[in-house]
């Protein structure tokens, strides 16, 4: 109880700011757009710190772990904030036209923020970045949800279907977590069978899974994953960077962490907090046609969540100040201006 306790303060200390007060304050566009800006600016100074510390040890993948530091804890969180960083810059570039000296300074900005994404190391991040590409393209062509609906329910059916031969066909799959080659470090994330870093996730997802099924309605509690999910490991799961003493880190996952730690309730939750989130800032999109600005920025924020929300099937960090500040800022913006849009109506 103790853990849940203080684990649900300290996201309270992250949401009650950002996401109640922050609405507030957001309610001037101006706020909202200072807020944006100053977020890029810190992560591009960030971005740029690291490249020039990676390039003294030749942009080496081991290093690449660490060069970060003070500012990250390690490359995986980085390359989260790299990716939603990247769709932000994107949108403030976007949002009007430039004179010249802002154009070139924007410009240099993606470059770096796009060379800090692909030096992060982190396939989780290039990944989320694809699919926040092809969620933009969906809102573009305004298609229809129930398309969407059925076309992930129908390539869930057929996952399903096939799961053993995709899980053979992944287990031939030998390609390391590697430097050389960016279409082999892609192929690297679906290696189930020599990566030491998708096998731990596996035992991680594994654990949470099991404890789900040993408390399926309210789970362990909040914050508790770290120190139950030891005795859940299956010995056949371990890897050499696993634990017996599982102190290691968490469920590796933003679903999959709540369904162990809050049950079916908690991640039903979860869900209904995302959707709703999408749903607000699509639907403002689609309203904001007179505003072409905000418009452009909301597209370009909307992209920005989708990347943390991919990158949570495989992460979980909104228990940090990195993940929580932007995020509940970004759905602080869209409450803000969805309020402003209702008063201006009445």
């Amino acid at each position: 109880p103790v853990v849940s306790l203080k684990f649900t303060l300290a996201r309270l200390w992250f949401f009650i700011p950002m996401l109640l007060l922050g609405t507030k304050v957001f309610e001037n566009k101006k706020n909202a757009l200072r807020f944006l800006e100053c977020f890029t600016i810190g992560m591009v100074v960030v971005i740029a710190y690291t490249l020039v510390n990676h390039a003294q040890y030749g942009f080496g993948e081991k290093e690449g772990h660490w060069v970060m530091s003070p500012f990250f804890k390690d490359h995986t969180i980085y390359g989260m904030a790299v990716a939603l960083e990247l769709m932000l810059i994107l949108g403030l570039y976007f949002r009007k036209k430039h004179n010249p000296l802002m154009t070139f300074i924007y410009l240099l900005g993606i470059v770096v923020v796009l060379v800090g994404l692909y030096y992060s190391y982190t396939r989780a991040a290039q990944l989320s970045v694809a699919c926040a590409f092809a969620v933009g393209l969906a809102i573009k062509w305004k298609l229809p949800f129930k398309w969407i609906a059925g076309v992930t329910i129908v390539g869930s059916l057929i996952l399903y279907l096939s799961w053993d031969t995709i899980t053979m066909e992944l287990a031939r799959n030998k390609n390391e977590h590697t430097t050389e080659n960016f279409t082999e470090r892609l192929q690297s994330a679906t290696n189930i069978s020599t990566d030491a870093s998708n096998l731990e996730r596996l035992n991680r997802w594994d654990c949470a899974w099991e404890m789900f099924l040993e408390r399926p309605v309210f789970g362990f509690g909040p914050g508790t994953y770290t120190f139950e999910y030891a005795r859940f490991q299956d010995p056949e799961n371990l890897t050499i960077i696993s634990t017996n003493f599982g102190d290691v880190g968490n469920a590796h996952s933003e679903y999959l962490g709540p369904l162990s730690e809050t049950g079916l309730i908690g991640l039903l939750l979860v869900v209904a907090l995302i959707s709703a989130l999408f749903y607000t800032g699509i639907k403002l999109y689609y309203r904001l046609d007179e505003d072409r600005e905000w418009q452009t920025l909301v597209f370009f924020m909307i992209l920005a969540i989708t990347t943390y929300f991919v990158h949570g099937f495989l992460n979980n960090y909104l228990d940090t100040d990195k993940a929580a500040v932007p995020i509940w800022g970004m759905a602080a913006i869209f409450i803000a201006l969805q309020k402003s849009l209702r008063d201006s109506k009445s």
